[in-house]
């Protein structure tokens, strides 16, 4: 299975799919999520980043690979959005001195931000706080 490689986010936010397996083709704008009754469940994640970020470029690939893990709390049905937070000044303001930061959208649409997930850590280990985080 091959892995989509992630690109730098120039000017607007996107959605990014990690794996190369099929998907719906229902990303009409940068910020739509699926819609279809099939992917009404899919879970929502936005990782707050910019261009250039080391530590974002490393959650990135540590996301990238524990989203390709199997077993009981796998994450393939994971959505995950990569926002440059230059790109809109509110989100530099709000995320300067913080990226890389994990954020889960909720049922009603609004954001949590999750605890802080070093890309220091191993994929399962990632794999394991991100799918705690989504169950909660």
């Amino acid at each position: 299975m091959a892995i989509a490689t992630i690109a730098a986010v120039a000017t607007k936010p996107s959605s990014i799919p990690l794996l190369s397996r099929k998907r719906p083709k229902c990303f009409l704008t940068p910020l739509a999520f699926c819609s279809s009754s099939s992917s009404a469940s899919r879970r929502k994640l936005i990782l707050y980043s910019k261009p250039g970020c080391c530590l974002c470029d490393g959650l990135k690939e540590k996301l990238q690979a524990a989203f390709l893990l199997s077993g009981p709390h796998s994450l393939h049905d994971v959505d995950l959005q990569v926002r440059d937070i230059t790109s809109n000044p509110e989100w530099e303001r709000a995320y300067q001195y913080e990226i890389p930061v994990l954020a889960k959208v909720l049922s009603d649409g609004t954001e949590e931000t999750l605890p802080r997930i070093s890309p220091r850590l191993g994929v399962e280990l990632v794999h394991k706080k991100i799918a705690a985080a989504l169950i909660q």
